[in-house]
């Protein structure tokens, strides 16, 4: 066994004394050692019930012969680090997150490990870890928050994007703050990851797609009690991949990964999954170039409305099938591979060959998608020649194409400001720059602005552009992770306000209507903006992250 190396021998006998300090028994230190790497705490609420989730592992690995030894990582929710300088650090937290859990595994020598995440980059940070290590692994989210009622039509379900876009109602005076209030009292009535389809019920639904969680992981409620017992089978799952040595390279292999990415197309997932797979895909020593984004997106169609684009929530999801469901509509058609082996022991072919989708308005068939092609493009041209990305499914048709005027903000807030203000004119291109990996820090999420647009109703007439990046709960024209960032000197440093931006989702392009040699001058006149965080993780952080286009992974 691994973990032999510090529990067997007369010369590891002060290391068995200290874990006897902890209160395992000789026949406990004797058994395979299983970490459990528990991000519970009591500032999300996605992670709020996590002590319960891994209370059920321990007893699955117990049943299963194991031992579990539980450890902690930090988490951040995205939600409240919104549009503040916390949200520096989110897509930051990721890379702490992976190297935590390294050192605590080759510190402590687990012989397997069960990773507990459930909120936007615990995920990723989570699987890059895994990847990393390569023992047997298996994850086991808390899984999602059931959606609100709206306190005016209990018909209507809501959820937290609701009460972002009321923010902009309110702005805009077409809302009361007490409906505001009434709104914000109700949207989020569970624990769990927020209720649609937004970053991290997309990296816990891609989990179990690329086979490294169970089925079910992405789409049973957190507070449901079905939630309990798969924890259970996760800690026993565990065992069986270590009795088989079947670890996460042998799970996520490249084929696996296309499997994922098509079904993030089918159900229209966040924007923010193409950072993660490519940071993922890079642990494994694998990549995912940006052009297979297209090339799978223009093969499977977008067969879920799901909020924010649509008006389902994971648990309509969850109730026709889920991701197991839409894993067969597609193996059905020859879209996905099924000799992939999974977290189960068992390949994909053979965890679905019984699998029914329950619900056919909320998986529709491949024959009647809601779109012919997937949920996310990525975009080419001379503002953006490394690539960025929209979320093509939650765009209303008339700004699929469009050409308008730029207006140019070096920073969120300002750009919000001028949004809140009334300021922007429909047909406009907004651009936020110097929001970046390395000039935002840390690429901020823009879920406050881009709410506020919709919020307003200016998302079917305004488009945003930037090189940070959007929450899985944007929708309308927001392109993000503009690579090569402005923070590099590049074109996006050059746009200046009344620019002409053309964008075309169809085309896959996005254009800034300048000359080259007009750009080159801008150019030759630019100066790098003074670092906006000089001490501290981030300022070490942004001096050693990638580009967007690169999956924003350390150098």
């Amino acid at each position: 066994m691994r973990s032999d190396i510090a529990k067997k021998g007369i010369a590891r006998a002060p290391h068995r004394s200290l874990m006897k300090a902890v209160g395992f028994t000789d026949e406990e230190i004797a058994r395979p050692l299983v970490g459990i790497a528990n991000s519970a705490n009591e500032l999300i609420p996605g992670h709020m019930h996590l002590d319960q989730i891994v209370t059920a592992i321990k007893a699955g690995i117990r049943m299963a012969g194991g031992t579990p030894m539980e450890f902690s990582t930090i988490g951040i929710c995205d939600g409240i680090a919104m549009n503040h300088a916390g949200m520096h650090y989110s897509l930051a937290s990721r890379e702490l997150i992976a190297d935590s859990i390294e050192v605590s595994a080759m510190a402590h020598p687990f012989d397997a490990i069960v990773m507990v995440p459930n909120c936007d980059k615990i995920v990723p940070g989570m699987l890059m870890a895994a990847a990393r290590l390569d023992i047997p692994a298996i994850c086991i989210s808390g899984g999602p928050m059931l959606p609100g009622r709206h306190p005016l039509d209990n018909s209507k379900k809501i959820d937290l994007i609701s009460v972002f876009e009321a923010v902009g109602a309110v702005k805009s005076g077409k809302m009361s703050e007490s409906e505001m209030e009434a709104i914000e009292n109700a949207a989020c009535p569970t624990c769990g990851s927020c209720a649609g389809m937004f970053t991290a019920n997309s990296m816990n639904c891609l989990t179990e797609a690329i086979g490294m969680g169970l089925p079910g992981n992405g789409t049973v409620p957190g507070p449901m009690s079905e939630r309990i017992r798969l924890a259970k089978k996760a800690g026993m799952a565990v065992m069986e991949l270590l009795n088989r040595n079947i670890t996460p390279r042998k799970i996520m292999t490249e084929t696996a990964f296309r499997n994922a990415l098509a079904v993030d197309m089918a159900l229209g997932c966040s924007t923010n999954t193409v950072l993660h797979l490519k940071a993922i895909a890079h642990e494994t020593g694998l990549d995912i170039p940006l052009e297979l984004i297209n090339e799978v997106s223009s093969k499977i169609p977008h067969l879920c409305s799901l909020s924010p684009g649509g008006s389902d929530h994971i648990l309509d999801l969850y109730d026709a099938g889920g991701i197991q469901a839409v894993l067969k509509t597609l193996f059905d058609e020859g879209m996905v591979d099924g000799s992939c082996i999974t977290a189960t022991g068992r390949t994909v072919a053979q965890n679905i060959k019984d699998v029914k989708v329950k619900n056919s308005k909320v998986i529709r068939p491949v024959s009647d998608p809601y779109h012919k092609q997937g949920g996310l493009a990525v975009l080419f041209g001379n503002i953006a020649p490394e690539g960025c990305v929209v979320k093509q499914s939650a765009v209303k048709e008339e700004m699929l194409r469009h050409q308008g005027p730029s207006r140019v903000f070096d920073s969120e807030e300002a750009a919000t400001e001028a949004i809140m203000a009334n300021t922007i004119n429909k047909g406009d291109v907004i651009v936020i720059r110097y929001e970046g990996p390395a000039g935002g820090p840390g690429m901020r999420e823009m879920l406050t602005p881009t709410s506020a647009i919709a919020g307003m109703g200016l998302d079917g007439d305004v488009a945003l552009i930037t090189d940070g990046r959007f929450s899985g709960g944007t929708k309308g024209a927001s392109i993000g992770h503009i690579s090569p960032e402005a923070m590099q000197g590049s074109v996006l440093a050059a746009v200046q306000e009344g620019d002409l931006i053309k964008i075309d989702i169809p085309a896959k392009t996005i254009e800034l209507l300048v000359s080259e040699s007009e750009i080159k001058e801008r150019l030759s006149c630019w100066k790098r903006p003074e670092p906006k965080i000089k001490t501290g993780y981030m300022a070490r952080y942004a001096r050693q992250v990638t580009s967007a286009g690169n999956g924003a992974v350390f150098a």
